[in-house]
């Protein structure tokens, strides 16, 4: 494992092998970069091929509906109500 800093990007570099899984091929991901970028089992992940050369990996970020927004928010997470004061002719 190989760990660089170009441009205040830190990037870490590892080898793994493609193996067969079915008709496709897989590559497995180490504990310690799913770990990172917080991935687990069941993760969607978008693939892309760049100029035919390579591939990148990029979690896709998890939708939420309304319901599960409404869910998180908490009287400990609520903010104040914040007062504006009037701007122009609106009716109060």
């Amino acid at each position: 494992m190989e760990f660089n800093r170009e441009k205040g990007v830190k990037t870490m570099t590892m080898t793994t092998t493609v193996q067969k899984w079915g008709n496709s091929l897989a590559v497995r991901i180490p504990s310690a970069v799913a770990e990172r970028i917080a991935i687990h089992q069941g993760s969607e992940m978008e693939l892309s091929v760049v100029d035919d050369h390579g591939i990148t990996l990029v979690p896709k970020k998890k939708k939420y509906t309304l319901e599960e927004l409404l869910a998180l928010a908490k009287p400990e997470n609520r903010h104040d109500e914040i007062d504006f004061g009037i701007e122009g002719n609106e009716m109060i």
